[in-house]
């Protein structure tokens, strides 16, 4: 990578390298266990002149996103959370019958089976084939293809403005920034309202997320170089929330430049706190690959101890995060046996890289394990209650991040 995305600039600084990985969805089955497995440089980069936080796009969305191993509604927490964003976009917007809501990157149609449900007219707008196909047998009018200025204006043809545009999770996922926000503002009325959410880079560096930096992920966004993006499509920021999901997230609220008006003070809050956690400054970075080795070498040493003592450890969730992990911690089956995953299309899978087994959850409570490794970390209220089982026979749950943390599966903590 030599100038950033975004603005061209040629004054990109070193964040944090993870050496090389496979594609972090690119799970393997039994057959390509003793085929070539390609990997690529994972090295995250900050431009020092609009402050985007990047990686090389070294893979594309459509070697990704044609066939996808990601299903929104395996999560319950996921679904309520699209429950409660649909209820209040509905009252924000003024949503109504005659309203049109258009999901970008609308995955099996968790989002949008909530306005399905209200009788409000959308449309999802997908490019993973699969589960595109998963929505529209769940009855959510889904189309396959990517995000561009022409597809947002075909839809727009076809179905008219969207009053609402959803892009959540998706931002992030697209190397081609000024491109998509260009069809966000295609799809969007000229009076309507966009909302988008993506991880918080503020959350992602002072809590050592760094599991979540992979070959999907090609931008890391903080509000300031947020609203840089969204204004080379025509879109203004007015409104932002903080979220708790995937560790920390933010909710983008924009419209067209041209009926934006004056941002809530939200805006100008958050961007405080961006500035005084030094993000738009070198010095809010420098730690941060010194704090992710110690991630690294924390995990390796609990779970060396406990191969030496002859424990059994095993992994809960499959998801792109934790490969990520996995693969810069060097991890496999000889420190964990296996993984399991509610997503049936994992089941006798392998992870990337790491060659690690994908089984289905049933096997943990046929094996009771003294411990159970969490890799999706971000749903720790979730899987605590989901994994009480695990308390049955005294089995403990591990979070290796933001720190490892040991706990029993009544989520009561024991030691750090």
């Amino acid at each position: 990578m030599t100038r950033c995305r975004l603005c061209g600039s040629a004054a990109l600084a070193s964040v944090v390298d993870l050496g090389a990985t496979p594609p972090c969805e690119s799970f393997l089955a039994a057959d390509q266990l003793d085929l070539p497995e390609p990997a690529y440089p994972l090295h995250l980069r900050v431009c020092t002149d609009c402050w985007l936080a990047q990686i090389p796009p070294l893979i594309t969305p459509e070697e990704t996103f044609k066939e996808y191993a990601y299903f929104s509604s395996y999560s319950t927490s996921w679904v309520q959370h699209a429950r409660t964003f649909v209820a209040g976009a509905v009252r924000r917007v003024g949503l109504g019958p005659d309203s049109f809501v258009a999901e970008v990157a609308s995955n099996d149609g968790y989002l949008l089976r909530h306005v399905v449900d209200r009788g409000i007219r959308c449309l999802g707008i997908e490019p993973s084939e699969n589960v595109g196909a998963a929505a529209r047998e769940a009855g959510v009018p889904t189309l396959t293809e990517f995000l561009s200025p022409d597809t947002g204006a075909a839809v727009r043809d076809a179905h008219g403005p969207a009053d609402l545009v959803v892009a959540n999770n998706v931002y992030a996922h697209i190397p081609d920034v000024v491109g998509f926000t260009r069809g966000l503002r295609a799809l969007v009325a000229d009076d309507g309202w966009v909302s988008i959410e993506v991880q918080h880079l503020l959350t992602l560096i002072e809590e050592n997320q760094y599991d979540t930096i992979y070959h999907e992920h090609f931008q890391y966004y903080t509000v300031a170089s947020a609203i840089r993006a969204l204004a080379s499509g025509g879109l203004t920021l007015v409104d932002v929330e903080l979220l708790p999901t995937h560790g920390g997230s933010i909710r983008l609220w924009a419209r067209p430049a041209e009926v934006a008006g004056e941002p809530a003070r939200r805006v100008a809050d958050v961007l405080d706190r961006e500035k005084a956690a030094g993000l738009q400054e070198l010095s809010g970075y420098a730690e941060f690959s010194a704090r992710v080795a110690k991630v690294r070498r924390d995990l390796l040493t609990f779970l060396i101890g406990a191969a030496e003592r002859g424990e059994t450890v095993v992994g809960y969730g499959a998801p792109g995060k934790g490969n990520t992990l996995l693969n810069h911690c060097g991890i496999r089956p000889d420190l964990l046996a296996y993984t399991v995953d509610r997503n049936p299309y994992k089941h006798g899978r392998f992870t990337p890289g790491t060659r690690i087994p994908i089984l289905p959850p049933e096997r943990i409570a046929a094996d009771k394990p003294d411990y159970v490794l969490v890799l999706p970390w971000n749903l720790r209220a979730e899987l605590v209650e989901q994994l009480s089982y695990v308390h049955d026979w005294g089995g403990r749950l591990v979070f290796p991040i933001p720190e490892l943390s040991v706990v029993e599966a009544a989520s009561r903590k024991v030691t750090a």
